[in-house]
């Protein structure tokens, strides 16, 4: 089922839930309806996301969209194992596939996604915060007025490879460029996916793709642009980490958290500023 039959079951039942606790409020029947209103909304959720189960029984059944069970019981991706960093467990269970359009996150997440090539995303999210601070919050109007002798002292004081340094200011001119444009780097972005996240399904971690035709599509205008460093395997990245792509798996407990985020579409730049 499409978006459009999700969303028409969420509003109806999340109005009827939100207007028992203007009726009566504190009264614990009142708080009760609201439960089972509730519990009625995630399950239509499940059905229409998941589509309708042969067992009665397992269709009764309502899963709280907040799963409380403790972090080591919960269902993930494939690739993060028992000897996953914490740091990369915390980033795939609360940031990855989650929508950005912040232009500074978007910035950041894109560098982050090439720096990651030939390395591996534990040791990059280790460095982030030395990637937040070399570049100025990845604030793109600062970075791309770094001087040579800047680019240099970053290279040197943050273990950088130069040439990555002019990567990220170079980038960030050309981001500007499309700021100009189309008036956020967040608009260029998501136009390409029509303003709304994918969602895939995959079942197996190694089905996952490295590249798809949209990222080589994105990968192809940025590089006109002048973008350094977006292939299309850093592109698919970086869509997999800004959630322009949901590629948690189904049996993931994020799949579905993040699916639902593609209808609640937020306000342009509604995340803070670095």
């Amino acid at each position: 089922m499409g978006n459009n039959g999700l969303s028409s079951y969420i509003e109806p039942s999340l109005s009827y839930s939100s207007s028992l606790l203007v009726e009566a409020p504190g009264s614990i029947a009142a708080v009760r309806r609201e439960q089972v209103a509730l519990q009625q909304a995630q399950r239509k959720m499940k059905i229409a996301h998941y589509g309708r189960s042969k067992s009665a029984k397992f269709e009764s059944k309502v899963v709280p969209l907040d799963n409380t069970k403790p972090a080591e019981e919960k269902k993930r991706c494939s690739f993060i194992t028992p000897n996953s960093d914490p740091i990369y467990v915390a980033y795939h269970d609360e940031e990855w596939g989650v929508p950005i359009h912040n232009d500074s996150m978007l910035f950041e997440l894109l560098v982050l996604s090439g720096a990651q090539v030939g390395s591996d995303w534990t040791s990059i999210l280790k460095k982030r915060q030395d990637f937040r601070d070399a570049f100025s919050g990845f604030d793109a109007e600062t970075v791309a007025n770094f001087t040579e002798k800047q680019m240099t002292t970053i290279s040197s004081e943050y273990g950088i490879d130069i040439s990555r340094v002019r990567g990220v200011v170079d980038n960030s001119n050309r981001i500007l460029e499309v700021k100009r444009e189309f008036g956020s780097f967040d608009k260029y972005i998501w136009g390409f996916v029509n303003h709304k996240p994918m969602s895939t399904q995959y079942k197996f971690d190694h089905k996952i793709p490295v590249k798809t035709s949209k990222s080589e599509s994105i990968s192809k205008d940025m590089v006109r642009r002048g973008f350094r460093f977006v292939g299309p395997t850093v592109v698919h990245s970086f869509m997999q980490a800004a959630g322009l792509t949901n590629d948690h798996l189904i049996t993931c407990h994020r799949h579905l958290p993040c699916a639902l985020l593609a209808i609640q579409r937020p306000p342009v730049h509604s995340l803070p500023d670095l």
